[in-house]
């Protein structure tokens, strides 16, 4: 595995570690803040960082985010990918023993099937780390970006819309800001002008707007299952984008393959078993 790979990977850790903690934070600070309201977006993100611990917070997830778009420039974003989806599993210990949340039996059934699904989806990613795999087909980018984008707006905008959709929404927004991320790593070779790509401008846009809706999801709770589904909505589609979007190679045999379903198919009754709003779970 080349050196630059393994720096990737030691940067995935670190982004594992500090959106966690950064999550925990934002949702201190947001259930405290006015509600946000959509009509009012500028508004409603002033008086998200008049609460200093939400504040700080975004710092933390910033920091990570720098981390996050080293680790996207140097390993292949579904081992990166793979990698931060393991940080799952340290939801539940953070939300109990840093935080003072009480966690639920089904809480932890859910996130544990949900970082279980992810680890057997890193156990398929054989062949993957021989370089970045930073070109890309472009129809395909294009095609995965305008879904998930559609797909985050159409959750969002529902009158009523729970914490959890609005998680999910936010999990499509910050999964189309990854796979941009990545792509725009393939021009490199425009050095510091990479700055003016129109890629820059959308990593900007839907990084912000992902963080508004984040913010209304954790204000709406439960924590614990709106991190998790967050994470693993953004995780699951960024992984699937290294074969469908970065020509990462799929698992050669049909057992491997096979490993690949279940894993999704774990992640997807992880997600069918979080609890509705008003269901057994309080906001914290």
């Amino acid at each position: 595995m080349p050196l630059s790979v393994q720096l990737g990977l030691l940067c995935a850790v670190m982004t594992a570690l500090g959106s966690i903690v950064g999550f925990f934070l934002k949702h201190k600070g947001a259930v405290n803040a006015p509600p946000v309201e959509w009509r009012r977006p500028l508004h409603s993100t002033i008086e998200l960082f008049r609460s200093p611990i939400y504040a700080i917070g975004c710092v933390v997830a910033t920091t990570s985010w720098g981390f996050h778009v080293a680790a996207l420039s140097l390993a292949p974003i579904s081992v990166v990918q793979s990698v931060i989806a393991g940080g799952l599993v340290l939801v539940t210990v953070v939300a109990d023993r840093i935080f003072g949340q009480s966690v639920t039996r089904r809480e932890w059934i859910t996130v544990g099937l949900t970082a279980a699904g992810l680890a057997f989806l890193a156990a398929t990613l054989e062949g993957t780390t021989d370089s970045a795999h930073a070109s890309y087909d472009g129809v395909a980018f294009g095609s995965v970006l305008a879904v998930t984008t559609v797909g985050a707006l159409v959750l969002a905008a529902r009158n009523g819309a729970s914490g959890p959709a609005l998680a999910v929404s936010a999990g499509l927004l910050w999964a189309g800001s990854d796979m941009t991320i990545k792509a725009l790593s393939n021009h490199s070779d425009l050095g510091i002008l990479v700055i003016f790509h129109p890629y820059a401008f959308i990593i900007l846009i839907w990084s912000l707007v992902g963080l508004l809706v984040s913010a209304k999801s954790l204000q709406l709770g439960p924590a614990v299952p709106v991190i998790a589904l967050t994470s693993a909505t953004a995780n699951i589609l960024t992984i699937a984008a290294g074969p469908v979007i970065f020509q990462e190679p799929l698992p050669a045999d049909t057992g491997a393959l096979l490993v690949r379903l279940f894993a999704f198919a774990l992640v997807i009754i992880a997600a069918a078993m979080t609890p509705p709003p008003g269901g057994e779970l309080e906001r914290a």
